[in-house]
């Protein structure tokens, strides 16, 4: 199945980095603009609550990618391709003291994969409520297929 977030080889390098300096838990999250522009930046799990209305769209990295339920009313004819760029990024995101700043960019997807998509679930944005097993246990955010996941600090569900 096509994937709802890509990375580049340059981000996957600058991910590693940062997991050599801030240690191997950190979360990506596509702003929607504002004091933080509009990018993928990068977090210590501590840094950003994940809420109720933000959508798990994948990993990159091994490192879980989230955006608001209403930012991905947007993007979700979309695969978000993650890249690095020379300069500097968001005020808040990790890799800001790199010289080297994540960059979304977006591809729509072909007809075929949008059908994937559809068959498996992953476009809607309805929501039902529900906790998934084996997760780890952090915040409260909407994955993919719509489903709450209900989380908290130190444990699994």
């Amino acid at each position: 199945m096509v994937d709802r977030v890509i990375a580049t080889p340059a981000t996957l390098e600058l991910i590693a980095l940062l997991k050599q300096q801030y240690g191997p838990e950190l979360m990506f999250h596509q702003s929607g603009g504002c004091c933080d522009n509009s990018a993928a930046n990068c977090y210590l799990p501590t840094d950003l609550t994940i809420g109720p209305y933000d959508v798990h769209l994948g990993n990159i990295g091994d490192v879980p990618f989230y955006i608001s339920a209403s930012q991905y009313e947007y993007w979700k004819h979309t695969q978000l391709i993650i890249d690095v760029i020379d300069g500097s990024g968001g005020t808040f995101s990790l890799e800001g003291n790199t010289g080297k700043a994540f960059h979304t960019r977006s591809r729509l997807f072909t007809d075929a994969e949008w059908a994937e998509l559809q068959a498996a679930g992953l476009t809607g944005s309805g929501v039902r409520v529900g906790v998934m097993e084996g997760e780890t246990v952090r915040s409260t955010h909407v994955s993919l297929n719509g489903q709450v996941e209900f989380t908290r600090p130190g444990g699994t569900v």
